[in-house]
């Protein structure tokens, strides 16, 4: 560096531009981020707050969405109600331990054709060298129910 310049992030954010790059984020992402913060400060002020705010979010869907947020909020319940319901980037989710085990994501919050129901790496479904660990629901019939109460079986060991 020339002496008497000082280095600045403009010029590194310049260059990056220049080169056809940039360090933005959609409105979705940040949004999701401002969520994560605000659910670290709510959960650590507050443990039992997490089914709440699941509840509230399973609220805010759309219908369609909604009615699979609510059945998996129940069959959870059921199946495993040692995990603890809490938001993740605004996301009705379940922990055990306090790490994430699977959340839900609503089709209408990234705009996808479909819902989609998530595990985190904590989950026990391991088969083999690889394995699903997201899968896409557009409906949530007695046959995906049973389907999911088995992945739930599994991933909690």
């Amino acid at each position: 560096m020339a002496e008497g310049k000082k280095a600045s992030s403009k010029g590194v954010r310049d260059s990056t531009e220049a080169r056809g790059r940039t360090n933005s984020f959609t409105d979705e992402e940040r949004a999701a981020m401002r969520e994560a913060a605000r659910e670290r400060r709510i959960n650590q002020s507050d443990p039992a707050a997490g089914e709440r705010e699941v509840l509230a979010k399973i609220a805010e869907l759309p219908q369609s969405d909604r009615a699979i947020a609510e059945r998996l909020h129940d069959l959870v319940k059921a199946t495993a109600p040692h995990l603890t319901p809490r938001t993740w980037y605004g996301m009705p989710a379940y922990a055990e331990e306090g790490a994430i085990l699977l959340f839900f994501q609503s089709a209408h919050k990234f705009k996808t054709r479909y819902a989609t129901l998530g595990f985190s790496d904590k989950a026990k479904l391991d088969d083999g060298g690889m394995w699903p660990t997201t899968y896409a629901i557009k409906q949530f019939g007695p046959e995906e129910e049973a389907r999911v109460e088995e992945l739930l079986r599994r991933a909690v060991g």
